[in-house]
Formats: C-alpha cells, structure tokens, sequence
C-alpha cells in the first residue's frame, strides 16, 4: 500500500484534494493528512471538513505544526511517504503586510523542513502550493509563468522564497517538484476570509461588505473542482524539468462588479461599501493556462455564474458554522 501525505489538509484547497485522493481510483493509496488547525480563520469550518475526511477509512490524520522540526521529523520517521502535497502555509495577502512575522515560520522555515525531510527519506516527487501573488501588478496580461516575479506582501514574497528553495533542491539532490501557482480559488468549503466567502456572509445575514478599489479589481476566480482536476491530472505526468512551475486559473479576468451582479440574482438586498484602493491589493490577476494545458491537454472551466450559484447554495446550507 503506498501512502500519500497533504499537508494543511483542513484548509480549503487542502480538504478538496484529499477527498479527491479519498476516490475509490486511489483505493492502492493510504492518505495521510497533518494540519495545525489554527485559528487565522474558522477552526470550526476546519474542524468539519476534517470530521468529513475521517469517515473514510483510507484516511489518517495527525495534527502537526511543519514548523516544529522535533514532532515533524519524529512523524516523518514513523511513516513511509511516496509523494507529498504540501499545501499547509499562513495565508492573507493583506494579514502579512500587518503582520509580516506570523509568516516567516509557517511559509519559510515550515517549507524548508517538508523539503528537508523528503531529501532525508529519500522521497522524490512534491507538489506544492505556491501563488499568483508572486507576480505582484502584471503589466503583460494574461500572466504566463515565466513573466517577472514582483511580489507586493510578505505572503507574496514567502511563496516566491518557496519556489527558489524547491529549484536548488531539485537540482542539487534531485528532488521532482510541481509548483502550484493558485489564481482566486473559490467555492464549496470555501474560506470566509475571501472575497466570495465575504459576500456571501454579509448577503445571508443583511450586512455591509467592503468592495476594495470600487470594485475596479478583476481577478482570475478559478473554481476549487476545476483546481483540483488540474492538479489532479498533473501530479501524475512524467516531466522533463526537475522542478516546473504552473499557473492554476481560469484564464479569465472578471470584475468585481460583475460578481456583484451576478450576486444580485440569488439575493434581493446587496449591501456594500465602496473603498479607495488597499495596500498589497493587485489591480487584475488573469493568467494564462497554456502550459498547463500542453501538459495535461484540453482544460473544462465551469463558467462562472454555475460555478458560484454552486457556492451561493452550499453557503446557504453551512453558514451555521462558516464563521465560528
């Protein structure tokens, strides 16, 4: 029986991923997952998607902190892993310009030691998640992954630090790496701290949310199920490249005031307030998914009024504890 780890398997991106792995066409693979279950949004909204993992048998989970060398080490000596998805790290683009050192621990020195220890053990594939923060305000646009990197927050900078590390361990101790470049995922168990998580919360209990940059934004909103069918048929390509980067998007750009009205038919009463530009906010993120697509072939994008209306109702159905 081979055995797969994800880290930060309660968080969003994390908790869908496992339970694609949990599919009956993995049924040779044992999943393991660790998290520390922090507070930086909903413990509760962790806690249930975990309880929704545990049901399965296939399914082993050990609340770990990757940043704690001893226990993260010890874990790593007691279980045998062919492949690792490291998705656990601190998020909040704005959070890290506020508090840039909750970040160094998790993003810097928790990367290192997952690296580390698949050096140690030998183990030769890792995925990871990474950013499309990483290219700050694109000028050229869409955004391929070879553009220039100018991150614009401590988060930003933490995942681009994380892609540097990934290439000199895969050249020197030969090391297969996936970066995972994530564009505005959202949906089903999605994060209340996020854009859609935001509105939709404010639409169900009549309150105001704040629409940054009068909603002049655009962004790259990619539905979770369609990340996790990139992903999912990625990981399991043979590339060339020891270490290889990709954009995971929709490769559409849309507006904030587009999301808004496409709210305003699930919902009778909208209520925003409109603000001035923040710091660390990018203006557009749109990034092209032509390499991806030359690697794992054509890519089926949801559209975007399906894929939210898909949200909007599992929100309705969850807000007891999306925000506890």
């Amino acid at each position: 029986m081979k055995n797969i780890l994800v880290t930060g398997c309660a968080g969003f991106i994390g908790f869908h991923l496992c339970e694609s792995l949990l599919k009956k066409k993995y049924k040779k693979y044992n999943i393991h997952g660790i998290d520390n279950l922090n507070n930086y949004y909903s413990s509760t909204l962790k806690k249930k998607r975990l309880n929704f993992l545990k049901k399965e048998k296939k399914f082993f989970f050990s609340k770990i902190d990757i940043s704690d060398n001893k226990k993260i080490s010890r874990f790593f000596k007691l279980n045998k892993f062919d492949i690792i998805f490291h998705l656990a790290a601190e998020p909040g683009v704005r959070n890290s310009i506020f508090f840039p050192n909750k970040y160094i621990r998790p993003n810097i020195i928790g990367f290192f030691n997952i690296i580390d220890l698949a050096r140690e053990h030998n183990i030769k594939k890792v995925v990871y998640a990474s950013s499309s923060s990483v290219y700050g305000n694109s000028e050229t646009l869409p955004t391929f992954e070879n553009y220039r990197k100018a991150p614009e927050s401590f988060y930003a900078f933490s995942k681009y630090a994380n892609e540097q590390m990934a290439e000199l361990y895969s050249k020197i101790y030969n090391i297969n790496f996936i970066g995972l470049r994530f564009f505005t995922i959202f949906g089903e168990w999605g994060r209340p701290d996020m854009l859609i998580g935001k509105v939709i919360a404010a639409c169900l209990e009549n309150k105001n949310f704040d629409l940054n940059f009068y909603g002049k934004h655009k962004r790259d909103f990619t539905y979770v199920a369609d990340a996790i069918k990139m992903i999912d048929r990625l990981y399991k390509k043979k590339l060339k490249q020891k270490h290889s980067v990709f954009n995971i998007c929709s490769n559409r750009a849309v507006s904030l005031k587009k999301i808004v009205n496409i709210f305003r038919k699930h919902f009778k009463k909208i209520k925003f307030k409109k603000r001035k530009y923040q710091k660390g906010d990018v203006y557009i993120t749109h990034g092209s998914n032509n390499k991806l697509k030359r690697i794992i072939g054509d890519i089926n994008i949801t559209p975007i009024d399906q894929s939210l209306t898909k949200t909007i109702n599992w929100y309705k159905s969850n807000l007891s504890f999306i925000n506890k």
